[in-house]
């Protein structure tokens, strides 16, 4: 290889519209004007050189240039979406994934183009533009840009209008250095006389990278809160993973006739028992509390007080007991999902998110269901719309009022986050607010608990302990506890005065992330080793479905969160859509199960779904089918079990 320098006329011209358009960015943006001298100087320099390579050896110059070229492109991606806090958070060998996957569309390129500068500059482009949109999500929405972001474009571009565009300093240089990495490979002019042999040398490492990464990843979960992905995954890696797990296959027996039979079996309507209600409907209030959970269930230990006394006392009008969740310590909206649904994680890949993954336009669920009876159907969540993408699920699912954080007051904080007590006292003033004979149904979602618990606050007096042994993180959890507990009696206190109906349903969405140390302490052996039902005591939390007046009383031994909605329209009196009808016949085979596994009565305790025998397998598989049916085919949707209700 020879390098020289030769300068060219029309180089000033080329370099004249560079440093035009650097500098409408440095007077954007405002990064440093040493950057933008050094831009001009490396651009002209660049243009003035002129590589001259060994003919021979030409597959030799394209491998090294491929190699360098997805370093370089990964890299760039990773600065372009993090600071360096985060950036460092990355692993050597979750970023050499990445760069093989950028090795992936290099060598493809190729193929089709048969020319080594044009590769470099289609694939570079292709991924910077990537990065880019992923920027503009990501600050739009506080969520990454991934695959299944794709079938909601329209929407996006729809509303991109509303945003400020608005660059940082870190993305004008990533333009720069961009401009000046294509300005250097239009130097290289490397073509194959023979397109064949390259194209099947282009083809096999494409391959082997491609292989390669899917080995390397397998189980490596898609992250879709914030910028984990960037930075756990890195963001290349994590785009993949989340084409990864778009695709859904059809469970074992899916059919039209499979759907077909099950709507022979649960298409007549169900007539209701007589109502004691005198004709009236009870408003239905829903409290998922953040983090909520009965830590007792994993392990024996002892407080210096009752963390929740009112919550135990709780017995008359009272359907109450335990629940599985498929999530443990984080991904919240899967717990919302599952109770909204009565889907279950158990049929979709590990780590996903429904919220931001799967959910379609008009998602079947209890909202609908409401509004087909018609109820007003709102939405509370004293915490960022964007979250979770909840403030587009939300109108999805037909919604009529949503109300998020700046609808709350903001005085109101416990650390950081606004109290129970006054998402209960807004859910009370719409209560208040209804009008005549409107039937009201409320979902809301609790902040107050949220992790972590190891941070001191000025405005929270820790109150419950945990005796003969020293977790901070655990006597501020079971403080937290305590204090929605009080919460949690001034939200029925109010209604036990009304006369109106009222059916409130409360549980937890999943227990906290505690350390690993507490839970050695209370189980012996902590998060790791445990058995199957030694697993599901950390993925069960409490629940209760109340009624201000006369109403059944029982404790449920186990349920789990997907069929906890088709309890509570029992308990209201409601009618049952096709699809609870079958969960409700279900829960009497299948009491319990999520995205670890079922209990099995035939067996005796927690199996994996895979495991199951006769009649829970047949059930298992009419469940996925329904699910899939539901989630899954756009065309062949049964009307029957998941009618949509505009």
């Amino acid at each position: 290889m020879k390098v020289r320098l030769s300068f060219e006329r029309e180089s000033i011209g080329k370099l004249a519209v560079a440093l035009i358009l650097a500098s409408v960015l440095f007077v954007t943006i405002g990064f440093s004007f040493a950057a933008l001298l050094g831009f001009g100087a490396c651009f002209f320099l660049i243009i003035n050189t002129r590589l001259e390579l060994d003919g021979r050896l030409p597959w030799l110059w394209t491998i090294l240039t491929v190699v360098l070229s997805a370093v370089f492109t990964a890299y760039h991606v990773q600065y372009l979406l993090l600071d360096d806090e985060l950036r460092a958070k990355l692993s050597q060998e979750k970023m050499a994934l990445n760069i093989l996957c950028c090795m992936v569309v290099f060598w493809a390129v190729l193929i089709f183009t048969n020319q080594l500068a044009h590769t470099c500059v289609i694939s570079h482009l292709f991924f910077m533009v990537m990065a880019g949109i992923d920027y503009f999500v990501y600050l739009f929405r506080g969520n990454e840009f991934i695959f299944s972001d794709l079938r909601s474009i329209q929407t996006g571009l729809s509303v991109a209008g509303n945003y400020e565009f608005v660059l940082d300093a870190r993305a004008g240089y990533v333009i720069l250095v961009s401009t000046l990495y294509i300005a250097f490979v239009r130097r290289l002019h490397v073509t194959f006389q023979k397109r064949l042999p390259m194209g099947l040398i282009a083809f096999s490492f494409a391959v082997l990278c491609g292989v390669y990464v899917g080995q390397q990843s397998a189980g490596t979960v898609t992250e879709t809160w914030e910028q984990k992905g960037s930075y756990r995954n890195g963001y290349i890696l994590n785009f993949v993973l989340s084409v990864r797990d778009s695709f859904v296959a059809e469970p074992e027996g899916y059919s039209a006739e499979a759907v077909a039979a099950l709507e022979e079996v649960y298409g007549a309507k169900e007539q209701l028992p007589v109502s004691s209600l005198a004709g009236k409907r009870p408003t239905v209030i829903v409290v998922m509390n953040e983090s909520y959970a009965d830590l007792s269930v994993a392990g024996d230990f002892l407080t210096n007080m009752e963390p929740a006394p009112f919550f135990q006392s709780l017995t008359e009008n009272t359907v109450r007991g335990y629940a599985l969740s498929s999530v443990f310590g984080a991904k919240t909206p899967n717990s919302e999902w599952e109770f909204l649904t009565g889907n279950t994680m158990a049929f979709l890949p590990g780590g996903s998110v429904v919220y931001q993954q799967y959910i379609s336009d008009e998602p079947d669920s209890l909202v609908g269901h409401l509004k087909g009876e018609g109820y007003t159907c709102v939405a509370m969540h004293p915490y960022y719309e964007t979250g979770w993408s909840r403030n587009v699920v939300y109108p999805d699912m037909g919604f009529d009022e949503m109300y998020f954080l700046d609808a709350f007051d903001q005085t109101q904080l416990l650390r950081k986050y606004v109290t129970d007590r006054e998402l209960y006292r807004e859910i009370i003033a719409r209560y208040e607010r209804r009008a005549v004979n409107e039937d009201l149904f409320i979902m809301s979602i609790s902040m107050q608990n949220h992790g972590g618990y190891t941070e001191h606050y000025d405005n929270f007096n820790e109150q419950v302990r945990v005796l003969g042994m020293q977790y901070e993180d655990a006597d501020q959890y079971l403080s937290l506890v305590h204090e929605s507990d009080a919460a949690l009696e001034y939200l029925i206190s109010y209604f036990s005065e009304v006369e109106d109906p009222v059916e409130i349903v409360f549980f937890g969405d999943h227990q906290p992330s505690l350390s690993n140390g507490f839970y050695r302490s209370i189980n012996g052996k902590g998060l790791s080793g445990l058995t199957m039902d030694e697993l599901e005591t950390l993925y069960t939390v409490p629940f209760f479905i109340w009624t201000n007046y006369d109403s059944a009383e029982r404790e449920v031994e186990m349920t789990s969160l997907n069929y906890l909605s088709t309890l509570a329209l029992e308990q209201a009196g409601l009618p049952l859509s096709a699809y609870q009808r079958f969960l409700r016949d279900m829960m009497e085979e299948i009491p319990a199960i999520n995205a670890r596994g079922y209990y099995s009565r035939s067996q005796g305790g927690y199996v994996h779904v895979e495991d199951a025998r006769g009649e829970e397998a047949a059930w298992l598989r009419n469940y996925a089918i329904l699910q899939y049916n539901n989630m899954f085919d756009d065309k062949g949707r049964s009307t029957v079990f998941f009618p949509l209700v505009k």
